[in-house]
């Protein structure tokens, strides 16, 4: 089993699970593909994009339940991230939890697994 993580602002995840379907975040929507990390890579997608933000969930999913449309590409540092290509079934998603904004203006993920 290999779990990936979306990390999202809670009010773009709660409109996803209403409408059935999440298409991506602004930036998912502008590259083409809804970004995701391992959890190896979460912390530093958190401190890269989500510094300052509050209300930021990470959301779980088991990559394999992401279809052919989840591809490896190379990203920060030529590390492989996994990019879906295509809408997102909200259904899928193994866990959501809040990622609270620390004293020093990160977000705290907690322990992934």
């Amino acid at each position: 089993m290999s779990r990936i993580y979306k990390l999202v602002p809670r009010w773009e995840w709660t409109a996803a699970k209403a409408a059935g379907v999440f298409l991506g975040s602004p930036v998912d929507v502008t590259d083409g593909f809804i970004h995701f990390s391992t959890a190896a890579q979460a912390g530093e997608t958190a401190r890269k994009y989500f510094a300052g933000l509050d209300d930021i969930l990470v959301v779980a999913f088991e990559a394999d339940d992401l279809g052919p449309g989840l591809k490896w590409e190379p990203s920060r540092g030529g590390d492989l991230f996994p990019h879906l290509y295509g809408p997102l079934d909200p259904k899928l998603a193994l866990e959501e939890r809040a990622a609270p904004l620390g004293k020093d203006g990160h977000i705290q993920l907690g322990d992934l697994a």
